[in-house]
């Protein structure tokens, strides 16, 4: 007989959050990525074009850890506007030594929102300045939010900028936060004006034409881009990519495919051989990060699988220690 444990979002809000453990547990899941062998298939992905829709299938196999999660995250991009989120989903973890289910975890894509959270901190870590203070968003929703709030799991954030399309909502946005956060949040009316100045920018939109300019870039910036996970998907400018000191993936064969660096790559800024650092490569030592405070650095982060396995598996964990959740026998 198989027993599995079910997890509800009400469930797993109640066993993770987005803190100092959880940017640690996605912090090794990259170092894993750069030493061992993990098996990590291409996303597979679905579009749904007439309702602004994808779906991504993510998964990644972790030697030494007892299970692989595979993911379903849909995205459907006109759900606000009848009053529903526009992300959700769920997480199947399995047994890496017999393949039966272990856990079913109906997230509705909480637990996506703090690895993807928990990357973009692991990422102003190893890159942005020591003294990074000054930190600007483009975009106001779940992800926005909380990339905000994870760079202040890891730099002393002491000023916050947000940007989205429909200033009143930014404005809305930035009184949450500046009470949820303790630092004044301001919402600032055009791209420019907000990364002017800033020390840390993070795009967390679906945008498929660049927001984000080259020439508005000064020297020791650190820029996370979390929205380009699609092809069609573009936040920054090509010529950034190049303009670039120090250009970091997350998994390059992804970023090539799908990331910022694939517009780079296609509109001619970017050889399409250019070979450059990992995230994973980084935290081990074995690439250069930030090497000086003068630098221009970006992540391009397209959320990779590993990550999935990662959270999916603290949340397990976590959820047996706390009797969490409802045990299933087939």
């Amino acid at each position: 007989m198989a027993r599995m444990k079910i997890l509800t979002e009400r469930d797993l809000k109640e066993v993770v959050s987005l803190d100092v453990s959880a940017v640690q547990c996605i912090e090794d899941a990259f170092y894993s990525l750069a030493t061992k062998a993990v098996a990590m298939p291409p996303i597979l992905r679905l579009d749904i074009p007439e309702h602004r829709g994808e779906v991504d299938v993510k998964t990644a196999y972790v030697p030494g850890l007892d299970g692989f999660a595979i993911k379903i995250s849909p995205g459907f991009f006109d759900n606000p506007k009848i009053g529903l989120p526009s992300t959700n989903g769920m997480m199947v973890l399995l047994s890496s030594k017999t393949g039966l289910v272990q856990a079913l975890l109906l997230d509705n894509g909480y637990l996506t929102d703090v690895r993807t959270a928990a990357a973009g901190a692991v990422a102003a870590k190893y890159l942005a300045r020591e003294d990074a203070v000054v930190a600007a968003i483009l975009g106001t929703g779940m992800q926005a939010r909380m990339q905000l709030q994870a760079l202040a799991l890891v730099r002393p954030i002491r000023e916050a900028r947000i940007w989205g399309r429909d200033n009143s909502k930014a404005r809305s946005v930035a009184q949450d936060l500046s009470v949820k956060l303790g630092v004044p949040v301001t919402a600032y009316p055009d791209p420019r004006s907000l990364v002017a100045g800033a020390h840390i920018i993070v795009t967390a939109t679906p945008s498929g034409q660049p927001l984000l300019r080259a020439e508005w870039l000064e020297p020791g910036q650190h820029v996370t881009a979390m929205g380009s996970d699609a092809e069609h998907k573009n936040e920054i400018d090509a010529a950034a990519i190049a303009r670039a000191d120090l250009y970091v993936a997350d998994s390059l064969t992804q970023t090539r495919r799908l990331g910022e660096l694939h517009h780079a790559i296609a509109a001619g800024a970017i050889s399409v051989d250019a070979s450059f650092p990992e995230l994973g490569e980084i935290i081990a030592g074995s690439k250069v990060g930030r090497s000086s405070n003068a630098q221009i650095t970006i992540a391009d982060l397209t959320g990779t699988g590993i990550q999935d396995t990662a959270i999916a598996a603290l949340a397990l964990a976590r959820a047996e220690a706390a009797r969490a959740g409802t045990d299933f026998e087939s």
